[in-house]
């Protein structure tokens, strides 16, 4: 769900993450001596549910990219394959993020047809709408009901330490810079807790991001959850479960291929620093063969000193669909003049159906919107009941 990804997304490892307390029907706060009104208490998240519909046998899941410039190789390794194979899982919901495309300047014309571009390449790079929910942002105006209801309750000394606020209102000029710029975590934790979300894809630079609605939930819960929610007639207990991050152990941060040492990222000024979905196949193998590389010998993954070989490596294991042991056999002894070949034979096979999709989708008008829209109505049915219990916990008479 961060400020370019909602997300970045997944392999699943229950190993990996603490569940804090968390069954598959019921949540027990992770810090229960914060909060002794819901001290060591279950609760049940059933009676949330008012559509036969919406399920909770299974966990749930919820990430999104935001409709700006064209979606590379890092937004589709990094969060929207990963999400093809959550979907078998966990209950997702994927949506196009457009309320955070706005927090810089924007051009009005290119967020409509983003938009839309986005939600296609959802689908084609295989989000099956029988299994996830898709939908935009803005078409559950839920999102800025609950932002601005967790704004009362965010002090804003958290949002002015967050990095991405510094980082881009510095290049924005400081005082210049948007107000949304400074909320738009606020915003982003309304997109995780509105759908009481248990994990959320995230990339290693997004876990700031997560942390932000984790605490969000964790202060709200305690001033008007338990006993004082009761009080004023709801069920008590927690108002918002406290998501976890999923982090891939591959692909979870695809680099620039003009600097392996920063994220390959939509707002790089160069094209050449990123592989867009669309682009075609002379095109991928020209900025393979431009790419940045180095002069050591041979191939090798976890060399600091080669930040792009790791990079090119696992791009390659991932498209090829590899272990990393099998990858490192293969290539351990080429040169670079060996394996760009091989690497742009890979991407540009793997991207090819994703293209013809795209293209079968984007000629289907309506087909995209029913998909949207039947998106939108089912990711409102949860949505509303989250804002009704807010509203009633901090005393809105409803």
């Amino acid at each position: 769900m961060a400020h370019a990804t909602l997300s970045h997304s997944l392999i699943l490892s229950s190993s990996r993450f603490s569940r804090l307390g968390y069954s598959t029907r019921f949540l027990r706060h992770p810090n229960p001596l914060s909060l002794p009104l819901t001290r060591q208490r279950f609760r049940c998240y059933c009676s949330d549910q008012t559509s036969p519909s919406v399920s909770f046998s299974r966990k749930r899941v919820v990430s999104g990219v935001q409709p700006t410039g064209s979606i590379h190789l890092g937004n589709y390794l990094g969060a929207i394959k990963n999400w093809v194979a959550l979907q078998d899982t966990y209950e997702t919901l994927f949506f196009i993020v457009d309320l955070h495309a706005i927090t810089l300047p924007y051009d009005p014309q290119e967020l409509r047809k983003a938009t839309r571009d986005t939600a296609a390449l959802y689908l084609a790079c295989g989000v099956d709408i029988s299994k996830a929910s898709v939908f935009v942002q803005s078409h559950v105006r839920a999102h800025v009901d609950l932002m601005w209801l967790l704004s009362s309750s965010t002090p804003i000394g958290w949002l002015q330490k967050m990095t991405q606020f510094k980082e881009k209102s510095r290049k924005e000029g400081g005082e210049n810079a948007s107000v949304s710029l400074l909320t738009y975590p606020v915003l982003m934790a309304a997109d995780i807790l509105l759908y009481k979300s248990d994990f959320v894809p995230v990339g290693e630079d997004q876990k700031q991001h997560l942390e932000l609605a984790r605490d969000l939930a964790q202060r709200v819960n305690n001033l008007y959850g338990g006993r004082k929610w009761k009080k004023l007639g709801g069920r008590g207990g927690s108002i918002f479960k406290i998501p976890e991050p999923l982090i891939p152990q591959v692909g979870a941060r695809v680099m620039s291929l003009t600097d392996g040492r920063s994220k390959m990222s939509k707002s790089a000024p160069s094209d050449q620093s990123r592989i867009n979905l669309l682009d075609s196949k002379d095109l991928i193998a020209d900025k393979i063969k431009r790419c940045k590389t180095d002069s050591f010998v041979g191939l090798e993954y976890d060399n600091a000193e080669r930040p792009e070989c790791n990079n090119l490596l696992s791009v390659y294991q991932i498209v090829s669909g590899k272990t990393k042991d099998e990858v490192m056999e293969e290539c351990k002894d080429m040169s670079w003049g060996t394996f760009k070949p091989l690497l742009t034979d890979a991407v540009v096979e793997h991207l090819s159906p994703i293209q013809v999709r795209y293209q079968e989708i984007t000629a289907e008008s309506a087909y995209l919107d029913k998909v949207l829209t039947e998106g939108a109505d089912k990711a409102t049915e949860i949505a509303e009941v989250t804002i009704r219990n807010l509203k009633q916990a901090m005393g809105f008479y409803i």
